[in-house]
């Protein structure tokens, strides 16, 4: 009577234990999806500050042009 109630046991947890393997999965993608995505975002974000620094660079360099001619300017005046 113990031996026949155990195999059943065993069967059902067997199969209990595939569907929680499946739903496993299941979540392991979808993780797997969301890493992803924010892996772009992250790198769109680097890239934007990238773009926002060389942007920033430009304008210094710029000022400094200005602040050189406004010296000779001052120096010859």
């Amino acid at each position: 009577m113990i031996v026949p109630l155990l195999r059943e046991l065993r069967t059902e947890m067997q199969t209990s234990f595939a569907d929680v393997r499946q739903q496993f999965g299941a979540v392991n993608a979808r993780f797997d999806r969301l890493e992803s995505r924010f892996d772009n975002l992250r790198e769109a974000v680097n890239g934007e500050s990238v773009l926002g620094r060389y942007a920033a660079a430009e304008v210094e360099d710029r000022l400094d042009a200005i602040e050189k001619r406004l010296a000779a300017l001052e120096k010859t005046g």
